[in-house]
């Protein structure tokens, strides 16, 4: 049998050879061509001239104007304030793993600017629940979000469990982020949250309530506001649940009394509900049947997306589990548009103004967000500090009406490469030799590392 073994190599070797070089023709990606450029000429013309993104830009900026105006007027109408509050600021932080290196620079960058408000609400989800407490208490807190995204690697925030997955809920351990995430919500931090409540401004986390299914936004500041027993742990359990990928990382249990009864309920990542989300700001309760007073017009919100906006083109192994994890990815990217897309149409009606950010399409990032490279996330804080700093560093107009943002048409396939926007970097397919953890591009969820490094790590 040992001398049929050399002999057996060579043929299996022989096979796999012969099927490599009789599969048919390359894919688009694996040639290097950005397939978002592959383009049928003469049906996208007509698509573009029939759809104009142009003037649809122009039409929706007109009927932004014009209902702020409406919105001002009534409000002097219908009496109460004469004039409008102040400018309002909302910050809503999405989720995106270590991308989310990205969203703690363009924060930082954008105190060296020298122009970052203090924001009456800030929201977050996945990893943006976790960046929103120290965004939301403002730039003394800098140094903690550099530290969050430049000093720590995937195994201080987790430890691969595949066979323990086999028979429990996740394929991690995430006991050192849980940790990390219980050392960052200190004490102080959570009093610093509470008075910041107390005068008035809010900061929301969402979650996914398992079994139900529900998104839940939890009003962060009251929590710590409350400062019973026990809140400030209800506080990082949420934290944990919402930057908790199922099946990736576990649920983070929580308990709650019903009607007088114990239970406990299952929070996993709010990804899987919603890429971000808008609250308004808040107004006491005397004023509320003061129209002025609720008007909205004229706020800012403003967006940080952990990640692009479009993925880049990859060359996909025709693998099952490649491919479903792929297209999950694909799912996540879609939600991300359709969320901005949304909350577009409420600063439309609603006369708020609308700033997007998000890692530009020509940079090289990584095409996995659950692994954790101390100089690929460098690189990405440095890419938000310098978006921001930069002359043109947020876009007014959500996806899908910029340059190469159209939807491809295609009435044959006889196609012609053009570059339709900004270049994109096209991806190799993952080495055989160095499997991916099998979850989507908006999984794993970086932790503050400052001013706990002296959380022990096993």
């Amino acid at each position: 049998m040992r001398r049929e073994m050399p002999l057996l190599l060579v043929v299996v070797g022989l096979l796999l050879a012969g099927c490599r070089t009789g599969r048919g023709p390359t894919t688009p990606a694996e040639v290097g061509l950005n397939t978002r450029d592959l383009v049928d000429p003469v049906a996208q013309k007509e698509s573009e001239d029939l759809n104009p993104p142009d003037q649809l830009a122009v039409m929706a900026e007109r009927l932004r104007n014009e209902r702020k105006q409406k919105l001002g007027e009534q409000a002097k109408n219908e009496g109460g304030i004469a004039t409008r509050r102040p400018d309002r600021n909302i910050l809503c932080l999405s989720g995106g793993g270590s991308f989310g290196a990205y969203t703690a620079g363009v924060l930082n960058g954008w105190t060296e600017r020298g122009d970052r408000p203090q924001f009456d609400v800030v929201t977050g989800i996945s990893t943006g629940a976790l960046i929103a407490p120290f965004a939301f208490l403002g730039p003394e807190y800098d140094d903690h979000l550099k530290q969050l995204y430049t000093a720590v690697e995937s195994r201080d925030l987790y430890v691969l469990r595949p066979i323990r997955a086999l028979l429990g809920e996740a394929f991690t351990d995430n006991s050192r982020m849980a940790a990390r995430v219980d050392a960052a919500i200190s004490p102080a931090v959570t009093a610093a949250i509470a008075a910041a409540h107390c005068s008035g401004r809010r900061l929301y986390v969402g979650t996914t309530e398992e079994e139900g299914k529900q998104f839940v936004t939890w009003d962060v500041g009251a929590i710590a506001a409350r400062n019973a027993p026990g809140d400030r742990e209800l506080i990082v359990k949420v934290l944990l649940g919402s930057s908790a990928p199922p099946g990736f990382f576990p649920a983070a249990k929580i308990g709650v009394t019903v009607d007088g009864v114990c239970h406990v309920e299952r929070h996993v990542d709010g990804g899987v509900m919603a890429s971000l989300f808008f609250r308004p700001p808040y107004v006491p309760p005397e004023e509320r049947s003061d129209v002025a007073a609720r008007d909205l017009a004229g706020a800012n919100v403003y967006v940080i997306v952990a990640g692009k906006l479009y993925a880049d083109p990859e060359v996909i192994r025709p693998w099952s589990l490649s491919q479903a994890s792929k297209s999950v990815s694909t799912l996540i990217y879609a939600q991300t548009r359709g969320d901005l897309q949304r909350l577009y149409t409420v600063c439309l009606l609603t006369g708020m103004d609308y700033y997007v950010t998000a890692i530009p399409p020509g940079y090289p990032a990584p095409t996995s967000s659950t692994e954790f490279k101390r100089d690929v996330m460098v690189s990405m804080y440095e890419e938000g500090k310098r978006v921001v700093k930069s002359a043109t560093p947020w876009r007014t107009l959500p996806p899908g009406v910029g340059p190469g943002e159209i939807t491809l048409a295609r009435a044959g396939t006889v196609l012609t490469q053009q570059q339709r926007g900004p270049a994109q970097p096209v991806h190799p397919a993952p080495s055989l030799l160095r499997p991916r953890p099998p979850v989507s591009d908006r999984g794993a969820i970086p932790v503050p590392a400052l001013p706990f490094d002296t959380v022990p790590v096993k």
